[in-house]
């Protein structure tokens, strides 16, 4: 009997599989698993979520025009040419929708968002995948991948799920030797937890460079991940392209109000980052001290770890066992990392917590 069928490139597609917050019993765990802020949103953030609770029978304001006027005021940059989003991940599959299809190939580096992949096969576009450099970006491999038919190019930066981070000299010689034709994105879901000399000037290239695409997402150091709110930024013909296919009302009343609010918590955003450059350093040293059982931690420039086990105990096991200890963080074999375990920096309890576990797995092993 015939029946509807998919297209082929949407069943080549392999699921987001989002990290777990409970066991496979249904046991509640400590969610180390997500890179959400340990410390939740600020309470000016947490206001506004409740008082913007009696406009939800109103759509709300399709253009989300006055958080796109605090971006703007925020970071010096022209509020016509930002677009705001369901989640910074809407914006990436945006840009691919507009920017490529069927037969065209998008280049993202080995290690890299989950997202990209499926961003590049949703529109029936071809994946390509470069080679990275102590997992992190190469330049020089991506750039040996471009063919006439590349038409993006993903670059997170911080990577994730590495934590790595490409410098500014890097990201601004990859996008001189792009072919014009091909849009550069550069998805900053962590940029808020970089140090000031470590800027990699993406927005400074979205505002002065006709091909390249800047992401942002309210969903990390602001502590706003259930409102699924994030923003782009780029030349005002590639925004363009991307809101004519943009869902309408697409950031509700509550997250747009929410994020307006989180933009002004200057201090929250200051104490959330403090907390993070302390634990995640802590956390490094630690895991660091492992190194004679096989462990061994990639630095990070982000608000996670990602930790290699290459001894007698794999990563599946110390998944496992962690998860029977109470604690979730993400094992990566859909990324390629079979070995890795990228785990989130929580509160100081929780980051001694899930140290003190892994240190027991490993010891009793």
């Amino acid at each position: 009997m015939s029946k509807p069928q998919p297209k082929d490139w949407i069943m080549g597609i392999a699921p987001y599989v989002p990290g777990k917050s409970s066991s496979d019993s249904g046991q509640k765990l400590v969610k180390l698993s997500a890179n959400e802020n340990p410390l939740g949103c600020s309470p000016a953030a947490k206001q506004a979520l409740s008082d913007a609770s009696g406009e939800v029978p109103r759509y709300p304001d399709p253009g989300s025009t006055k958080l796109r006027e605090a971006i703007a005021a925020k970071h010096d940059l022209d509020p016509a040419r930002i677009i705001c989003g369901t989640g910074s991940d809407d914006i990436l599959h945006l840009a691919a929708n507009a920017f490529s299809g069927p037969g065209d190939e998008i280049i993202y580096v080995r290690y890299g968002f989950a997202v990209y992949d499926i961003a590049a096969r949703r529109y029936g576009g071809t994946p390509v995948i470069a080679d990275d450099v102590n997992y992190g970006t190469d330049v020089d491999a991506i750039l040996a991948k471009v063919t006439d038919r590349t038409r993006v190019v993903f670059i997170a930066n911080p990577n994730n799920p590495t934590g790595t981070l490409s410098s500014a000299e890097e990201i601004r010689r990859l996008q001189a030797a792009l072919p014009a034709h091909v849009l550069l994105v550069l998805d900053g879901a962590y940029a808020e937890y970089l140090e000031a000399d470590e800027d990699d000037q993406a927005l400074e290239m979205a505002a002065t460079l006709p091909n390249v695409l800047v992401t942002r997402t309210f969903s990390k150091i602001h502590g706003l991940a259930a409102e699924r709110i994030g923003w782009g930024y780029g030349p005002e013909e590639i925004i363009g392209a991307m809101n004519r296919i943009r869902l309408p009302f697409n950031v509700t009343t509550a997250g747009q109000e929410a994020a307006l609010a989180a933009l002004a918590s200057e201090d929250f955003v200051a104490s959330s980052r403090e907390h993070n450059r302390r634990w995640r350093q802590w956390l490094s040293d630690e895991l660091t001290g492992m190194g004679n059982h096989g462990l061994r931690v990639i630095p990070s420039h982000t608000n996670f770890l990602l930790v290699l086990l290459e001894g007698k105990v794999t990563a599946e096991q110390a998944n496992n066992a962690l998860m029977e200890k109470g604690y979730a963080v993400r094992w990566l074999p859909g990324q390629g990392l079979v070995n890795g375990l990228r785990i989130t920096i929580g509160t100081e309890e929780e980051t001694r917590g899930v140290a003190a576990a892994l240190r027991a797995i490993l010891e009793a092993a």
